[in-house]
């Protein structure tokens, strides 16, 4: 028995409320269940019970027995002084308040809907599923599903807020400073994340915006901060790009700022460091008033147009410094735009609006739904159980549900859980 199915069976009343009693004989009606508190204290507060014709209004206590509020230690806390009744599954030792009179304690064993405890145990007693509901989730109509998983992306962006402003301090409150250190970031996507974020965040953004006049100085300034021009190479590009970064090192006082090196195991030829360093200098050296841009910007051709960037001339043969490969134009993919919307884009938008105090809910769904649901093992899941993810959106408030809610067995705080049990 889990202390949140008896937080659930009380919220929503899913037990027999005839003729109730506490466990000294009293009679017991409940006039409020009280509001549910998710953070310390009590578990209800603001509830109201009639104790032999008495109105009692204060807080409520849940407990699987009544001798847990001894093992928690509530008989030392002053937060609880005001609990009006405990309730509790399974009555063990009776509880005292500070002035020594008996607690008021209400059992829920054999009161509780067999339908509800029949959900309850089809959610927590079967074994080896992916999630507690897999056998069930198809169940679930989709007008539940697809407004739960609304507020499970908004959710998301939130969770991802508390690093955004962290990064912003880091940047001087320079939004401009900030989209660049993102967009680091996810230019090096899993493998290279955190070595492209040590390598934005080992300059001064204001050096990268005077490089961005030109794209072999910007070029430079990103490959020389990453290590790649320390090496020996007669390359010509590689030694226009060492002299460059070297004039640029005595220019703006640049030190050797220790960054963590990219790597290349494991990495496809389109995602090699050099090649998305190379676009991620493109991409400022072709946008003047980026921050501003991304801002504005509404619809997904908006942010196609935005991001229509390749790498340098150079690349279009080269995959490394001095091997030559069959010439291709190396453009930002879609898929790739895709990316740098969910990971980049909309988190920055939700924390910008949030700043400013503003709630832009409706524009990121519009343009989260226009982005196609991302690839991976998770949402392969869950629409090999159910259809359930066609667009970013639905794919990343997916996420939010197995990362927050399945994997912790939050189900008494999942919209798709309370459903199956029933509310």
């Amino acid at each position: 028995m889990k202390e949140d199915f008896l937080h659930h069976v009380w919220k929503f009343s899913k037990f027999n409320t005839k003729s109730l009693e506490t466990t000294d004989g009293a009679s017991l009606s409940i006039v409020q269940v009280g509001q549910h508190n998710l953070n310390a204290g009590p578990d209800f507060f603001n509830g109201q019970v009639r104790i032999n014709d008495q109105l009692w209004a204060g807080n409520i206590e849940i407990h699987i027995k009544s001798s847990d509020w001894y093992a928690h230690s509530h008989q030392q806390d002053k937060a609880y002084d005001n609990v009006v009744l405990h309730v509790v599954w399974e009555h063990d030792v009776a509880v005292f308040t500070k002035d020594g009179n008996t607690l008021p304690t209400f059992v829920l064993r054999g009161r509780v809907m067999k339908k509800t405890l029949e959900a309850y145990h089809q959610l927590f007693t079967s074994k080896k599923q992916w999630i507690n509901c897999e056998s069930s989730f198809v169940e679930v109509d989709y007008f539940t599903i697809n407004n739960w998983i609304e507020r499970l992306f908004i959710e998301r962006l939130a969770s991802k807020n508390e690093l955004l402003l962290s990064l912003l301090k880091d940047s001087k409150n320079d939004w401009e400073a900030l989209l660049f250190v993102l967009l680091c970031k996810n230019f090096g996507l899993k493998v290279n994340g955190a070595s492209f974020l040590s390598i934005g965040q080992s300059l001064d953004f204001s050096v990268a915006r005077k490089c961005a006049t030109s794209a072999i100085s910007l070029e430079a300034l990103l490959y020389g901060q990453a290590g790649f021009l320390q090496e020996d190479n007669d390359d010509s590009y590689f030694l226009d790009l060492k002299k460059e970064y070297d004039f640029l090192m005595a220019k703006f006082q640049l030190d050797n700022a220790p960054v963590i090196t990219p790597k290349y195991f494991r990495l496809r030829p389109p995602n090699f460091p050099t090649i998305r360093l190379s676009q991620l200098a493109m991409l400022y050296v072709k946008q003047k008033e980026f921050f501003a841009s991304v801002i504005s910007a509404t619809t997904l051709v908006e942010y196609y147009d935005i991001f229509d960037v390749a790498a340098s001339v150079y690349w279009d043969t080269h995959y490394n410094f001095g091997v030559t490969s069959t010439k291709r134009k190396k453009k930002l993919t879609k898929d790739f735009i895709h990316l740098l919307l969910i990971n980049t884009v909309l988190p920055l938008k939700y924390c910008y609006a949030k700043y400013q105090g503003k709630d832009i809910s409706e524009a990121l769904f519009e343009i989260a739904a226009a982005i196609p649901a991302e690839d991976n093992s998770i949402i392969k899941k869950f629409n090999s159980i159910k259809k359930v993810a066609q667009t970013s959106l639905d794919s990343q408030g997916l996420l939010q549900l197995k990362n927050e809610y399945c994997d912790k067995k939050r189900c008494f705080h999942c919209a798709i859980g309370n459903a199956l049990i029933g509310n």
